[in-house]
């Protein structure tokens, strides 16, 4: 629940994080939510009780969840559009680079302090970031929205995405629609998310315009970014979990390995923003994805063998993939959208990061148990007393513990067989993994065509009429 009520608040504070941007001022809300979020990880930290550490992360997932397409807007709306491209790339280098940077950081924070540190680790971070802003960042003009807040709205995405997140994180862990509990959680997502399309398009004054998502570029975006998302954090989760359970890695040395990435991400951003306008974002878009395809494809190599070097060399290419798909994407899907819209578009567009995060992240968990299973079960069926080299190799292995360990025949025999079972149920994993990277592959590989409708208006584009 610490995890889950994080990402339950995120979810349901991003759709209507423009509203209240309009409504309050985008500077007044970035820096109340740099606050909160500030004063929830001291909270965090401090807390004596689980109660007291949920409630601090559902206000981390509010003022958080804001915090990011705030940031967005305010971006696109500081740079004329012929120089939003160099500005997303480095706006992109925090929303990219955080989730590669912190499991280093975390893995370091995890082996040498405790716990706490990991939330308090944020505070001198959120102290810098309200100086700066309060000194750099201008109000815009007020936008008040007309008339109050669709409060029906708001009801039926809170329910919608809430669920949806708790069926995300919970189903894996109860067996999804075999439990009640998840089956539950999946129909009260679907109604309220229905009941939110409905409202939307049926109201007055709704609390979300969804006309952008007739611009071919922007839909297409949400659709890109969604299955790059997808592919990212399922990795990012996997490769880790790998390297600690099965090759014994420390959390600091799975974070080293993952720093590179970070690195060639930076590298790839910065010349993605360089080159918009001079190459057609397209091929830029589709070399990010080959990137990752590759680099999910030298994955599906892992063993218990691998070593730092071929595991660095194949992330790195995750990490310029990244950086290549990631700027242009959020560049052009922005491109024709009005100014009093930018904070929801902002907000849309990191709702399908998160979402495809948490998606990418639930399917992976389940690939991954489920395919160990049905590997587990083959291998087995070789395990049996007519099996010739089982035999060999038990007797092999009945000797040599005999011998170095002295124990007497009947013992060791007993052991061997338990440490051969071992072995199976750690190749079966092995394999697993394999099999959740090569689905990453395909993941990839269905989101390429999509990559031809993300056509760049040009900077001298008008901006779409909502009104």
């Amino acid at each position: 629940w610490v995890l889950t009520s994080y990402l339950v608040a995120n979810a349901i504070v991003l759709p209507i994080t423009g509203w209240l941007g309009n409504r309050f001022g985008r500077k007044r809300l970035y820096l109340f939510c740099i606050t909160g979020f500030t004063l929830a990880s001291l909270a965090a930290g401090a807390a004596p009780t689980l109660g007291l550490l949920i409630t601090a992360r559902v206000i981390q997932g509010l003022t958080g969840g804001a915090m990011v397409p705030m940031s967005q807007a305010i971006t696109m709306e500081a740079f004329p559009r012929s120089e939003q491209g160099i500005a997303t790339a480095v706006f992109g280098i925090g929303v990219i680079c955080g989730p590669i940077v912190g499991p280093l950081v975390g893995g370091w924070v995890t082996d040498n302090w405790s716990w706490p540190w990991i939330f308090w680790i944020n505070i001198p971070v959120g102290i810098l970031s309200y100086a700066l802003a309060s000194a750099f960042v201008d109000e815009v003009p007020d936008r008040m929205p007309e008339g109050a807040m669709d409060y029906w709205s708001l009801i039926f995405i809170a329910v919608g995405l809430g669920c949806l997140e708790l069926f995300l994180n919970r189903g894996e862990r109860l067996d999804w629609f075999e439990s009640r509990t998840v089956t539950l959680y999946a129909a009260c997502s679907a109604l309220g998310i229905v009941l939110f399309l409905w409202r939307s398009f049926t109201a007055e004054r709704p609390l979300v315009d969804l006309r952008m998502f007739k611009l071919p570029e922007y839909a297409s975006g949400m659709f890109l970014i969604f299955g790059a998302s997808f592919g990212m954090y399922a990795a990012f989760v996997m490769l880790p979990l790998f390297v600690q359970t099965f090759l014994g890695w420390t959390p600091t040395w799975a974070g080293i390995m993952l720093s590179p990435g970070g690195v060639a991400s930076v590298v790839a951003m910065m010349v993605a923003g360089l080159i918009m306008g001079k190459v057609d974002v397209r091929y830029t878009v589709a070399a990010g994805f080959l990137a990752q395809i590759y680099s999910s494809w030298l994955l599906t190599s892992i063993n218990l063998h691998s070593g730092m070097g071929y595991l660095v060399y194949a992330w790195c290419f995750r990490g310029l993939g990244l950086g290549f798909v990631f700027v242009p994407i959020a560049t052009v899907a922005m491109r024709r959208i009005p100014r009093e819209a930018m904070g929801v578009a902002a907000g849309f567009f990191n709702l399908m990061r998160n979402e495809g995060g948490s998606v990418g992240i639930a399917v992976a968990a389940t690939l991954l148990q489920t395919r160990s299973q049905f590997h587990h079960a083959r291998l087995a069926e070789h395990m049996t007393p007519y099996s010739g080299a089982l035999q060999q190799g038990a007797h092999r292995l009945h000797m040599a513990l005999g011998a170095s360990s002295g124990l007497d025949p009947q013992s060791s025999g007993k052991l061997a067989q338990g440490m051969l079972g071992f072995e199976v149920l750690r190749q079966s994993y092995v394999m697993a993994f394999v099999d959740v990277f090569a689905f990453l592959v395909l993941v990839y590989i269905v989101c390429l065509p999509f990559v031809i409708l993300l056509k760049d208006p040009g900077s001298g584009a008008g901006g779409m009429q909502l009104h």
